[in-house]
C-alpha cells in the first residue's frame, strides 16, 4: 500500500507541475468563454443587412412575399421586380456575381397548384438566410391567398404570424418547470463531450506513460522496490487524481463563466441551459468510473505494445465505444426511457456518456443509476484483473511483439 501511494503521489505531482496541465486547465475555460462570446456576437448579425430581390410575374404575390421577408430580415433591402424578363434576370445575376446583390428569389404562380420558387445566391451555405426565406415564402403565399379571399391586412397578419410554442417538463416531484429541447440537447452533448475528452486523454496518458517507462527500462529499477500491481494501481490513482483536480477547477470556472452577463444573454431563450446539483455531483463520479475502465484497458493494451506508434494504431479500436455513444445521441435524447436508452446506459463502455445524455432530457430513476454504477464497478474489477496480468508480464517483454496465444498464456499465469 505504501509503495502504491508513493507512486500515485509521484504521478500526480509530475503531471500537475507540468506546463501542459497548467495550459489546459486555464486554456479550456478561456476557450469555452471565447466560444460563447463569439457565438453570441456572430449570431446577432447572421443574415442581417442582406439585399434581396423578389421577382414574379404576379405582382401581388411578389409584394406579399416581400412583406413577409422584410419582417424577418432585420435590416437590408428587399426589392420587387415584376414581371421578370430575361434581360432583367441576366442583370440581377450579374449583380449577384459582383456582390452588389445578395440573392434573387423567383416565385412563379402555376394553374391551380402551389407556386414554384427558386433562390439564386453567391453562396450555398446560408442556412439562416435560407430558413428565413423559406418561412417568408410560405407565409407570403398563404397571405396572398387570404387577401384574395377577402381578408384585410390586419386579419392576414394575425393568421400568418404564428404561435410561439413554450415547452414545460414535469419533474419527478410533480413540479412543472420550463424546459428547452435545444438547451437540453446542447447540455447533454457538451457534458458527454467533456466526459469523453477527459476520460480518453487521461486514459491515453496512462498508456503513454507505460510505453515510455517500458522503452526507457526504468521499470527494471522500479520493480526492485514495488510489485507490478502496486505500480499499475499507483499510476491509475495518480493520473485519475490529476483528472479530478482539473475537472474540479473546470466546474468552478465554468459556473463563474455561466453567471457572466454575456453568457446569460447567449444561453437564453431556446438555448437556455441549466445544470442541477445532481449533474454536478454525478459528473466526477462517472468520470472516475469511465476513466478507471478505459485507463485500465489502455494500460493492458500498452503492456502488449513495443512502441507508441504501435499503441496509436490500436487506440481507435479501444475508443470505439465512445463513438457508439455519440451515434446514439439523437435516439437517446428523443426518448430517454426507451429500451435502447436503458440498455446503452447499463452497458459499461457507453454508460457514462449515455447516462448524461439521459439526464439532460429527463432524470432517470435512482435504481437505474445504481445498476449502471454497479455494472461499471464490476467491469472495472474485471478489466483490472485482465490488465494487471498483462502488465506484470508485458512490461518486461522487449524486442518481440506479443501474439494472441502469448497474451492468453499471460492471463493464465498466477
Amino acid at each position: 500500500m505504501r509503495n502504491m501511494l508513493l507512486i500515485a503521489k509521484r504521478e500526480y505531482l509530475e503531471q500537475v507541475r507540468g506546463r501542459a496541465f497548467r495550459l489546459s486547465t486555464i486554456g479550456v475555460p478561456l476557450l469555452f468563454a471565447a466560444l460563447i462570446a463569439i457565438s453570441f456576437k456572430s449570431n446577432q448579425g447572421v443574415g442581417k443587412g442582406e439585399n434581396i430581390v423578389v421577382a414574379s410575374s404576379n405582382a401581388a404575390l411578389a409584394d406579399s412575399v416581400r412583406d413577409q421577408l422584410a419582417e424577418r430580415k432585420g435590416g437590408g433591402e428587399v426589392e420587387v421586380v415584376s414581371p421578370l424578363t430575361a434581360e432583367a434576370r441576366t442583370a440581377l445575376v450579374a449583380r449577384i456575381q459582383s456582390r452588389t446583390l445578395d440573392g434573387l428569389l423567383v416565385v412563379e404562380p402555376t394553374d391551380g397548384e402551389l407556386p414554384t420558387a427558386t433562390y439564386i445566391s453567391k453562396s450555398t451555405g446560408g442556412l439562416v438566410t435560407n430558413s428565413r426565406i423559406d418561412n417568408a415564402l410560405n407565409n407570403g403565399i398563404v397571405a396572398g391567398r387570404l387577401k384574395a379571399g377577402g381578408l384585410n391586412d390586419e386579419q392576414v397578419n394575425a393568421l400568418v404570424k404564428g404561435v410561439r410554442l413554450e415547452t414545460y417538463q414535469v419533474k419527478q416531484d410533480g413540479s412543472v418547470v420550463k424546459s428547452s429541447a435545444m438547451g437540453s440537447f446542447w447540455k447533454g452533448y457538451i457534458m458527454a463531450f467533456l466526459l469523453t475528452l477527459t476520460t480518453l486523454i487521461y486514459g491515453m496518458n496512462v498508456a503513454r506513460s507505460i510505453i515510455q517507462e517500458k522503452t526507457s527500462r526504468i521499470f527494471e529499477v522500479m520493480l526492485a522496490a514495488a510489485k507490478p500491481n502496486d505500480l499499475l494501481a499507483g499510476k491509475l490513482i495518480g493520473v485519475g487524481a490529476v483528472g479530478l483536480t482539473q475537472i474540479g477547477i473546470w466546474l468552478v470556472t465554468g459556473a463563474a463563466i455561466l453567471t457572466a452577463p454575456f453568457a446569460a444573454a447567449a444561453l437564453s431563450g431556446q438555448f437556455s441551459i441549466h445544470f442541477s446539483w445532481a449533474e454536478a455531483i454525478l459528473f466526477p463520479v462517472y468520470f472516475l468510473l469511465g476513466y478507471l475502465l478505459y485507463s485500465s484497458m489502455f494500460a493492458g493494451l500498452a503492456s502488449t505494445c513495443e512502441t507508441e506508434q504501435e499503441l496509436q494504431m490500436f487506440m481507435p479500436l479501444a475508443a470505439l465505444p465512445t463513438w457508439l455513444s455519440f451515434a446514439l445521441i439523437v435516439p437517446v435524447m428523443n426518448d430517454s426511457n426507451s429500451m435502447l436508452s436503458m440498455i446503452a446506459s447499463f452497458f459499461p463502455p457507453t454508460a457514462p456518456i449515455i447516462m448524461f445524455l439521459r439526464m439532460a432530457s429527463e432524470m432517470p430513476p435512482v435504481w437505474q443509476f445504481a445498476v449502471s454504477i454497479l455494472l461499471l464497478a464490476a467491469s472495472i474489477w474485471g478489466m483490472l484483473w485482465v490488465s494487471s496480468r498483462l502488465y506484470r508480464i508485458g512490461i518486461l517483454m522487449y524486442g518481440k511483439r506479443a501474439t494472441l496465444p502469448e497474451i492468453l498464456r499471460w492471463l493464465r499465469y498466477s
